[in-house]
C-alpha cells in the first residue's frame, strides 16, 4: 500500500546565487613563511645543527594556520543580500541587502592581480559601514554579479521574503 504525503513548501528553493571561502592564494604569505621555515629546518638537519625539528614543526603549524584562517569567513550572495558568515558556526558576521547596494569596488595589488584574487568592497547607500570580501577569486566577475543582482532587485522593487 502506498501512502501519499502532502508536501507544504514553506521555504523556497535555496536562494544562494554564489558562495565561496577566501581563495587559497590569499594566504600566499603564510606559504612563503612556511617554505622559509622548512628550508631552514632542512639546512639545519643537513649540517647537523640542532633545533631543526622546531623549524619543520613551525612550518607545519603555519600551513595549519592557513587552513584554519581560510575557513573563518564564508561569503554568500543570495537573491536578497550579500552576507559574510562565520565558516565554523554559520553565524552572520555582516550583511547588506541588495536593494541597499551602492558602489562595488575591486581592490587589487600587483601580487593579488597576478594570483587572480582581490578584495571586493561593497558600499551601502544607507550607511557608512562597508562590507569587505577579501581574497575573492575572479573579483571582477563577482563584482558584475553583485551589481546585476542589485540592479535586478532595485528594478523589480521586490522586498526580501518575510521568513528570511
Amino acid at each position: 500500500m502506498t501512502t501519499l504525503h502532502a508536501v507544504d513548501k514553506l521555504e523556497p528553493e535555496p536562494r544562494v546565487v554564489w558562495e565561496a571561502y577566501p581563495s587559497w592564494a590569499q594566504f600566499a604569505w603564510l606559504y612563503l613563511l612556511s617554505a622559509v621555515s622548512a628550508l631552514r629546518g632542512a639546512l639545519f638537519f643537513k649540517f647537523g645543527v640542532g633545533g631543526w625539528e622546531m623549524w619543520v614543526l613551525g612550518s607545519g603549524i603555519l600551513l595549519i594556520c592557513a587552513a584554519i584562517l581560510r575557513r573563518w569567513a564564508h561569503y554568500e550572495l543570495t537573491r536578497d543580500e550579500i552576507m559574510v558568515r562565520n565558516g565554523y558556526t554559520g553565524g552572520e558576521i555582516q550583511s547588506i541587502p541588495l536593494n541597499d547596494v551602492g558602489e562595488v569596488e575591486v581592490q587589487q595589488g600587483v601580487i593579488a592581480d597576478f594570483l587572480g584574487i582581490g578584495r571586493l568592497v561593497v558600499r551601502p547607500r544607507s550607511h557608512d559601514r562597508l562590507l569587505s570580501l577579501r581574497g575573492v577569486s575572479d573579483p571582477e566577475e563577482i563584482k558584475i554579479r553583485i551589481k546585476a543582482m542589485a540592479w535586478k532587485r532595485n528594478r523589480t522593487g521586490s522586498q526580501p521574503l518575510a521568513n528570511s
